[in-house]
């Protein structure tokens, strides 16, 4: 076996092994009950921040991020990705924990769909037919749910219109390391952390300490949980190339959507089936034409679910 060869096997192994993880992200929130989603996400933003500091002294990557913290504009696009990516995992733990796996399944989904409109609306992009027929079987798919449930999908917009814009804010940063920039992410964050934790002490309380030590050991590892696949992703895009990327990407939302049905049992109604065909039609569209233009399906270059 070649060297070429032999990245691009460890490059598939590293990239399924981060989309594996992600996917089965429910499980793992719906493990560290009784604590609520404002106590989970909390931890996660302080101990990742702890572990990204441990992991930049240990990588020799301290030089690396005080060269990041002296570009202004850097920072501040950073604070932003930060607030984007805190709405998205309040909305996501937040779904796990409630009984809505699916319909974050959903949201990712529909994630590279909305990655497209937003090139088109804040990037100016154009599209080509076959993309808008893509869109638009989406928008269906959208109409179909809100009326089968009642109301709009909202769980699986937000996390999609969130996840969507983290994406386009770390793509025109350009290529940062993700440590680095999961470490600056987090810095924002953490003020905003210590805040929430502070307010669920004083009103329903800490699951933190007080609800068996599994949980708390559940609590402890978030920061682990959280950099793990990261890493993995990291060193998958330097092995392979983007558009086996974008593929492996589909890996979560397919593992979340099993765990949502036939683990956890949510209801899925003939209606709620239909938006989802028409949901994989539509990505199905979308990748034939990439394909067919030797583009990649967009991906973001920094999945941190």
């Amino acid at each position: 076996m070649t060297a070429g060869e032999q990245g691009y096997r460890s490059g598939l192994l590293f990239g399924a092994g981060a989309y594996v993880l992600w996917g089965a992200m429910p499980v793992y929130f719906i493990l560290m009950r009784p604590a609520g989603s404002f106590e989970i996400v909390g931890w996660r933003v302080l101990l990742s921040l702890v572990f990204c500091a441990i992991l930049l002294a240990v990588t020799r990557g301290l030089g690396r991020f005080r060269t990041l913290l002296r570009d202004r504009r850097a920072v501040a696009s950073f604070a932003l990705a930060g607030v984007l990516i805190w709405v998205n995992w309040t909305v996501y733990v937040l779904a796990t924990t409630t009984g809505h796996v699916v319909d974050a399944a959903l949201g990712y989904f529909i994630n590279p769909i909305v990655t497209i409109l937003l090139g088109v609306v804040v990037l100016r992009e154009r599209l080509r037919p076959v993309q808008w027929a893509a869109i638009g079987i989406s928008a269906v798919a959208v109409v179909i749910l809100a009326v089968e449930s009642g109301s709009p999908p909202w769980i699986a917009l937000a996390l999609a219109a969130s996840f969507g814009s983290y994406g386009l804010v770390k793509n025109r940063l350009g290529r940062i390391d993700a440590i680095s920039g999961l470490s600056l992410e987090t810095a924002w964050l953490a003020p905003v952390a210590a805040v929430q934790l502070i307010v669920v002490g004083g009103t329903s309380g800490l699951a933190f300490g007080s609800a068996g030590w599994f949980t708390t050991l559940m609590l402890c590892s978030a920061g682990v949980i959280t950099a793990v696949p990261l890493l993995l992703f990291a060193a998958s895009t330097r092995r392979l190339p983007l558009s086996m990327v974008g593929f492996l990407q589909y890996l979560t939302p397919i593992l979340q959507l099993v765990i949502g049905v036939v683990v956890l049992q949510e209801a899925m109604t003939t209606g709620r089936w239909s938006g989802f065909v028409l949901v994989w039609i539509a990505l199905a569209v979308l990748v034939a034409e990439s394909l067919t233009h030797h583009r990649p399906p967009r991906t973001v270059p920094d999945p941190a679910t």
